[in-house]
């Protein structure tokens, strides 16, 4: 089976405030695109649950080799620098001692990549022009005006 390529993107109206995210599969037959809404959350959990979603639903398609790219360096540097490893290992918390925010999708994200091991994060540059990073963009705050 074919590498596939997912975008994901989160949004917020507030930091918290109602809030919305999305991701688009890259499939050999066109794309498909999967969006979702919460009225109280905070961008960088929309952010996580674009990719977990996103990784969801490819894995439930067949997908082995996935790559992901996001423009959230909140998603990319701890899976590629390996802290998401590091906080499994300490109880889920930060070498500080505090508890990292976020740890319910943090642990749902290790447990798909612990069981996935064919999944690639790419950090893109946001708002630069790349198609399915502004598409990905316009679904996640669309949400937001259309739930909110």
């Amino acid at each position: 089976m074919p590498i596939l390529r997912i975008y994901t993107d989160g949004a917020c109206s507030g930091n918290p405030g109602p809030g919305g995210w999305a991701a688009v599969l890259l499939l050999e037959e066109g794309h498909q695109e999967i969006a979702g809404f919460d009225s109280d959350t905070t961008n960088n959990r929309m952010e996580l649950k674009a990719a977990i979603e996103g990784l969801k639903l490819a894995i439930s398609l067949g997908y082995t080799k996935i790559h992901l790219y996001t423009d959230s360096a909140y998603i990319t540097n701890p899976v590629l620098r390996g802290h998401i490893k590091k906080w499994a290992s300490n109880g889920w918390k930060t070498t500080k001692g505090s508890e990292i925010k976020n740890k319910d999708l943090w642990v749902r994200m290790r447990n798909i990549l612990l069981r996935h091991r064919g999944i690639n994060f790419i950090k893109v540059k946001g708002h630069s022009g790349n198609k399915y990073n502004e598409r990905v963009d316009f679904l996640a705050r669309k949400q937001i005006v259309k739930e909110g």
